[in-house]
């Protein structure tokens, strides 16, 4: 497979939101290309917020975020957040998730992290058998307060 996963630019934002509409978001829809080049432009700010995009013959098939963060805990050791984890619905059970879920890890232990965590909505069992299969392990509960917003 000539899959690439490298970071994402501004100018990949169109083919992003169409994987977040086509996967993640259909209920909701998705914001204008302008508010995306906005909040882009923002995460760009924070230091080691990187979005993700997996290519196969140029085209984006699969996106994801990860967040690396100083913490004050855990003797000053950062941690990683993965987000918005999306492959295009044609190209899933390739191993392309998993590409970029292996690429999320390696780059979490190149910055000396001690845990890398992602949140799975509770009704989608595909990607918990799809995460644990990867080596991560239920470890809590992940609380959410819907805020309106």
């Amino acid at each position: 497979m000539d899959l690439i996963i490298e970071k994402a630019l501004k100018t990949d934002l169109p083919e992003i939101l169409a994987i977040y509409l086509s996967v993640l978001d259909q209920n909701r829809g998705i914001i204008s290309l302008n508010k995306g080049e906005e909040i882009f432009e923002k995460m760009a700010t924070y230091p080691n917020y990187t979005i993700y995009i997996a290519k196969l013959k140029g085209k984006i098939v699969g996106t994801f975020a990860l967040l690396i963060m100083d913490n004050l805990a855990h003797l000053g050791t950062p941690s990683a957040i993965i987000e918005d984890v999306a492959v295009l619905k044609t190209h899933q059970n390739q191993g392309i998730g998993k590409l970029m879920m292996e690429l999320a890890m390696q780059k979490a232990k190149e910055s000396g992290c001690y845990k890398l965590v992602l949140s799975s909505n509770l009704k989608r069992n595909n990607p918990h058998d799809f995460y644990e299969n990867l080596g991560f392990e239920k470890h809590g509960f992940s609380f959410l307060v819907k805020l309106n917003v």
